[in-house]
């Protein structure tokens, strides 16, 4: 059930534009390494992610056992593992797309100091880098209402599983009660995958996608490597760019974000991406967005 539910999800195929935010910095390195960070989702907008998923099972397991649900230690049992298994389980990495390239929310984030870019990429061109490297690429769901069917749904399965097995896959703890972490662990790819989508309302605006790795299972025999964050190292692995061998990336068009030097910045751009070959066949455009320097 619950993989008929992420295979839904991720059925979406996007036509738009795709624009990637980011630094001088990070477009030194992408060009330069014909790749992307794809970021553990743990550790992506400071640990919040897997956290709205928890915070909205806890929400819809407190109302099934307020209702009387017959068996309130499955349940129960199933917010404790997630709990833990949001800092301890398997990893999953994703980067971010927008399908607008202009947002003043992201140069805020971004443009630090008059510094950032948006690159826009062909929709066709990142699903079939994806379909190389078994990514998925999946739209980011903000609506309160979907979000509490999905999370639903994904209970229904636990509890489905629980009595489809019906003891079988449960173990005895010291005082005789059955534990169901064998039966939580069945759904537990799937379940990082809707987390991975699932974004506060607030963030509505940003019409995000992202594209999702395969669930990595031991980071030991993973190329999982390790960047500098805000306040912790950030686990990350390669997404490779450029469906051609050692050739350059695909670009299809840049916004140079809010910059108080417009033309010699735009200038200096030009010549960095026609050194590495690339010519963007949409172009470079500037924000237009003031740039407001503190």
């Amino acid at each position: 059930m619950i993989h008929n539910i992420t295979s839904k999800l991720y059925a979406d195929v996007p036509q738009e534009r795709l624009y990637h935010y980011t630094s001088f910095s990070g477009l030194l390195g992408i060009v330069k390494s014909r790749s992307l960070w794809t970021s553990d989702i743990r550790y992506m907008n400071d640990s919040a992610e897997l956290k709205h998923t928890a915070d909205l099972l806890k929400t819809e397991v407190s109302r099934r056992i307020t209702a009387g649900h017959a068996m309130p230690d499955l349940l129960n049992q199933f917010l404790d593992w997630v709990t833990h298994r949001i800092t301890n389980g398997h990893m999953l990495f994703a980067a971010s797309f927008r399908s607008n390239g202009n947002l003043l929310s992201q140069w805020r984030g971004y443009s630090r100091h008059g510094k950032g870019v948006s690159l826009g990429f062909n929709p066709e061109y990142i699903m079939r880098c994806a379909d190389q490297q078994a990514f998925q690429i999946g739209k980011c769901i903000y609506s309160c209402e979907q979000q509490e069917l999905l999370i639903c749904q994904v209970v229904d399965a636990v509890e489905e599983l629980a009595e489809e097995h019906d003891g079988r896959l449960t173990e005895r703890d010291s005082g005789g009660n059955r534990v169901y972490n064998q039966i939580f662990e069945m759904i537990e790819s799937d379940l990082l995958r809707i987390a991975a989508i699932l974004k506060h309302p607030s963030f509505r605006e940003e019409e995000e996608w992202r594209i999702v790795s395969p669930v990595i299972t031991n980071y030991h025999q993973a190329a999982v490597q390790f960047r500098e964050g805000v306040s912790m190292l950030v686990p990350y692995i390669e997404f490779r760019l450029s469906s051609m061998g050692n050739g350059p990336i695909d670009l299809e068009h840049l916004f140079l974000g809010p910059t108080p030097n417009i033309g010699i910045s735009m200038n200096s751009l030009t010549m960095f991406l026609s050194q590495n070959g690339i010519q963007p066949q949409k172009g470079i455009s500037y924000c237009q967005i003031p740039f407001r320097g503190k």
